[in-house]
């Protein structure tokens, strides 16, 4: 166990010191623009409010709604904090992909928004998806398929969006089930 302690003394340490390498980016911010969602009734977060734990730590709760602060190894040990505390919810994922915005840095916010979409879906259903993505494995109707599936069942348009764009890249790169 002393070894389970010391990693969480080092992370606690390296969040409290706010240990963080940032690199600049080239991008300007004028190119993204953020986006507020319902949960922080309409404020919009930006590269000031990085690192969003240190920031705004009574926003960035776990999926069953504790806080942060309250993952500990005692709760852990103890049962109050489970498994289902320690994924990131959709909203804090949004946020971190506002500040990734305002910094410049598009591509990361559309990883943060797929990600913030992959939240809704079961874990089974995503790893079969990105199963799917592997080459060879898929047609492009299985593809767009997935795509459909992920837009009408699961709301989820940028995912969709890059399943759907994946297809046309698979189908030009001669990447589809049954190319090999």
């Amino acid at each position: 166990m002393s070894e389970v302690d010391e990693l969480v003394s080092k992370i606690l340490s390296q969040l409290n010191n706010g240990d963080s390498s940032q690199s600049t980016g080239t991008t300007t911010a004028s190119s993204v623009t953020p986006t507020s969602s319902p949960a922080n009734s309409g404020k919009t977060f930006d590269k000031g409010d990085y690192p969003l734990f240190r920031k705004h730590p009574d926003d960035v709760k776990t999926p069953t709604g504790k806080a942060v602060s309250d993952i500990t190894l005692d709760n852990v040990v103890s049962g109050k904090v489970d498994s289902k505390d320690l994924r990131i919810t959709a909203n804090t994922l949004r946020r971190q992909g506002e500040i990734a915005a305002s910094a410049g840095r598009p591509a990361i916010q559309r990883n943060f928004q797929r990600a913030a979409e992959l939240t809704k879906i079961p874990d089974d259903k995503v790893l079969s998806f990105y199963n799917a993505l592997r080459p060879f494995r898929s047609s492009k109707q299985d593809l767009l398929d997935i795509a459909k599936q992920l837009r009408d069942t699961y709301h989820a348009p940028v995912c969709a969006n890059w399943f759907e764009e994946a297809a046309g890249n698979y189908e030009i790169s001669k990447k589809l089930k049954g190319d090999n």
